[in-house]
């Protein structure tokens, strides 16, 4: 494990599993609760290694169902708690995910993407996208940040702990197999020591302010569900433009415009540069936030497109909200579907070749 210090700031060259245990020390995070699956396990490991330094805690649970409960237990102690996960383990944390959109306990995620279905491989795919989003048999919820970057990886593991504990909705933290093992540099931080102000955790059950508190997830009649549901529903209609996040480039003149979520946006990226340089007109919008989608900024972006290429490493997963926001939009969407498997930059520039002949 890399020597490093959130004294100041410091420019470190690490993996991103690292990465999300520094960061989670850097939120003040009190305690992780886990079990093994790959890619995330290094998360585990390294937390275990800080702990000690930093005077927080650990469990490892017999299942990711245990350990998506006892992270919600830690939360309503008032622990500012997380775990981490992939794949099956992410499907076996839904259980828990949608209680915490119900009771609205502020529990964080992160979800290092595995190829699926079932057990597949342990390597890296963009096919969690749904389950993550709209996992479980609610309404979605929930705050999902799909970061691309180590650097991301830190400063949105940071934010899902505040935007969690601020806002009262389980936040995850979509990352990927890729993130999770390659190293690359990034500045670390104590996040006060810039001015950040940090989510004050506080007992939701216990010792708390008030004398008695009901948590609920299970109702009497359909009335009674609606009434809730619909409560949550306004919350989330009023925090969804207050956090929501995307990233645009070059797309007010654009004819082509380059549409990705997460590491695959780094390949688009690329492309997009490119192309710039040798005075293409194309564009390139990403979303940071996919729960909740930037509908309405992806709508004012590809209003001078003739085309938009999205691409993704699952067969139709975010093409899907990229649909459902640009319903009835005339702008032709040319799809790039690779269940699992990595994008280039090379491979988009060639599909953008196909596109503009």
């Amino acid at each position: 494990m890399a020597e490093a210090s959130l004294e100041g700031e410091q420019r470190v060259f690490m993996t991103g599993n690292e990465v999300v245990a520094w960061a989670a020390v850097a939120a003040k995070a009190d305690i992780m609760y886990g079990y093994p699956i790959t890619p995330q396990n290094e998360i585990m490991h390294y937390w275990t290694r800080l702990a000690p330094k930093y005077g927080k805690r650990f469990l490892q649970t017999e299942d990711e169902i245990s350990a998506g409960f006892t992270t919600l237990g830690g939360v309503m102690t008032g622990r500012k708690a997380f775990t981490a996960t992939a794949g099956p383990g992410n499907v076996l944390m839904q259980e828990s995910a949608v209680m915490a959109e119900m009771m609205r306990l502020p529990i964080v995620y992160v979800i290092q993407q595995r190829g699926g279905p079932s057990t597949a491989t342990v390597i890296y795919a963009q096919q969690e996208y749904r389950m993550t989003t709209f996992g479980g048999n609610g309404e979605g919820h929930r705050i999902v940040y799909s970061t691309a970057t180590h650097q991301e990886l830190f400063d949105y593991t940071i934010k899902a702990f505040n935007m969690a504990w601020t806002y009262r909705f389980p936040a995850f933290v979509l990352g990927d197999g890729y993130q999770a093992k390659m190293r690359e540099t990034l500045t670390i931080y104590d996040p006060e020591e810039r001015g950040q102000t940090l989510a004050k955790p506080e007992a939701i059950l216990g010792e708390t302010s008030e004398p008695f508190r009901h948590l609920r997830n299970t109702y009497n009649t359909e009335d009674e569900l609606y009434e809730v549901v619909l409560a949550h529903q306004k919350d989330w209609d009023a925090m969804a433009p207050k956090i929501v996040e995307w990233d645009e480039q070059g797309c007010e003149d654009a004819e082509i415009i380059l549409v990705t979520h997460g590491v695959v946006s780094r390949a688009a990226l690329g492309a997009y540069k490119q192309l710039r340089a040798q005075g293409k007109k194309v564009g390139c919008f990403r979303p940071i936030t996919v729960r909740p989608f930037p509908e309405e900024q992806l709508v004012k972006s590809v209003k001078n497109a003739k085309k938009l290429l999205v691409a993704e490493s699952a067969y139709g997963q975010f093409l899907q909200s990229v649909q459902t926001a640009l319903y009835r939009n005339p702008v032709e969407i040319v799809p790039v579907l690779r269940p699992g498997v990595g994008i280039t930059t090379e491979e988009i520039l060639e599909e953008y070749a196909k596109l503009s002949k």
